[in-house]
Parts: structure tokens; sequence; C-alpha cells
């Protein structure tokens, strides 16, 4: 892989070289590798296929589990967020003691080895939520919770640049992988004024399916706005909401 230089900047396949366009800038290539045929048929590629077969399997829990918090995910994700937690879905799967090479799954899996993935590495919960919250996943009654006594949001809440407002949101997800189905529920404060003045306590309860059996995932997150004349803006189109997942259960 190589970097483009020079005013125009290439697209497409020129002889055995490809040139394209990544988020690293312009790249190109060289054209190459193993048949796709041999990579399927081939036992020296059988651990390779194994491999391929969990690494799908890793992507599409990674879907389901964003599909589930896609309205939290809408303003607080960054370019690379799939790929990342494709990468953490297939050390969930490396955990699974039950099953063959290639046949391992996030259900018998560590699932919570999720807990603590930042979905925006721009704007992390760990570098920019600092009041004490407390997190719970209630399996018998469906509850998920997150509790926050009140603070100061001025010295709670590392804001970036410009901020006037923020608001804190939550969701309760339980996904199940196999079916690729899940429930979820979400809650928020009201706009909050990023000021010296406490805020009242806190309290989100997120219901899902009481005595469920499926993995369970609570996610906390902060929004910033900017406030112009009278209205609220979402601050940088929300370049920089933190949101994690900060409690999970795999059962």
């Amino acid at each position: 892989m190589a970097r483009q230089k020079g005013i125009i900047k290439l697209k497409g396949t020129i002889g055995d070289i490809t040139f394209y366009k990544t988020q690293d800038g312009h790249l190109a290539r060289e054209k190459g590798g193993i048949d796709a045929s041999r990579i399927k048929s081939d036992p020296a590629f059988q651990r390779t296929r194994e491999n391929g077969s969990e690494f799908g399997r890793a992507g599409k829990a990674g879907k389901i589990l964003r599909t589930a918090l896609r309205t939290l995910l809408l303003n607080s994700a960054d370019g690379r967020m799939v790929s990342r937690l494709t990468q953490a879905m297939v050390k969930v799967i490396q955990t699974d003691m039950v099953s063959l090479r290639g046949l391992r799954n996030v259900i018998d899996g560590e699932a919570e080895l999720l807990s603590g993935f930042e979905f925006n590495i721009r704007g992390k919960l760990g570098t920019s939520l600092f009041a004490p919250f407390v997190g719970t996943i209630d399996r018998v009654t469906g509850e998920i919770t997150v509790d926050l006594d009140s603070f100061v949001p001025a010295n709670m809440i590392a804001a970036p640049s410009g901020t006037t407002h923020f608001k804190i949101i939550s969701a309760g997800a339980e996904v199940d992988f196999e079916a690729e189905t899940f429930v979820e529920a979400h809650s928020e404060t009201a706009i909050l004024p990023w000021d010296g003045l406490p805020t009242v306590a806190i309290s989100h309860t997120n219901m899902v399916t009481p005595a469920s059996t499926k993995p369970l995932f609570l996610a906390l997150g902060v929004e910033f706005y900017q406030e112009v004349n009278g209205q609220m803006y979402a601050l940088k189109n929300g370049a920089y909401n933190p949101l994690a997942l900060v409690q999970v259960s795999g059962l």
C-alpha cells in the first residue's frame, strides 16, 4: 500500500495497480493475492476459512448491537467505530470454550468483555463525564438503570469548547444475536445548562424483557449543545459526544 502524491488523485485500476480513497487519504496498491476458489477448498487454508467464518459472525453481531443502539449512535459515533466494534466482537467470540474453532460465537463467549467499549474515540465517556454514576442490570425485573447524584456540570463534565448546554442519555438493550433481534429502551434528561449550579439527581430506568436469557447492555452518554439566539444546536454536529457501554451482562 502506497500513498498517492501530486495534484491529481486517481481512482480505479490501471494495469496491476488499484487507486482508491480512504479516511487516511488517497492510496494505491498492487493487485494480487491467492485465488478465492483455492481459499474455499484447499485444506491448507482451513484455518483461514475458520477465521473468516468467525470474523463474519463478529461483524453480524456488531451490526445487531449497533442497530439496537441506533437512536443514541446517530449523534455519538466516530468513523471507525464499526471496525473497532467488530474487533471487540472477535475477542468475545475467541473466549467461547464450547464450540469448535470456526463455529465459536458471541452467545458462548464472554460478552462482558464489551464493557467499557467507547463508541466515539474523539470524545470518550471516560474522559468527559466525571460525575459518579451507578449502573445496574436486573435480569429478574428487566430494569436497566443508571443513577447520578446531584453534581456541578462545569466541574464534573469536561465539555468541548463552545458548549453551553448538555444532556445525559442512556439506553438498555436486550440482544438476541442468533435470531438477530433486540429489545431496546432509552432515556434522556432535558437539555441542561453547563454551568456552576448543581443539577438535580438523575435517574434513568430502561425496561427490557423480565427474566431474559439474552445478553443485556447498558449504554451511557452525553450530548453537547450550543445556544445561539435562544436556539439549541448540537455542538459540531455531535462530533465529540461520548457514548460507552458501562454495564454488560452476557449470562
